[in-house]
């Protein structure tokens, strides 16, 4: 895959960087995956990725939707 700076993954607030890289860890170490931050990706099967990826994303929206809806 070609690496073009027009990649879907880029973070639209650069200042939000910290805080989705604090909630990956966490939520991987909710997951299991002690030390997430410093082991390779590379070693960890695609289902684990994913995983963290996938709870990210569930986590994000149930945010977004609470505060949408006026719920803290």
């Amino acid at each position: 895959m070609p690496n073009n700076k027009s990649s879907s993954n880029r973070i639209v607030v650069p200042e939000a960087r910290h805080a989705l890289n604090q909630m990956k860890t966490e939520i991987a170490n909710e997951l299991g995956l002690t030390n997430y931050d410093q082991i390779d990706k590379g070693t960890l099967t695609s289902r684990e990725n994913g995983y963290v990826g996938g709870y990210m994303t569930r986590r994000l929206v149930e945010q977004a939707q609470r505060s949408m809806s006026g719920k803290q």
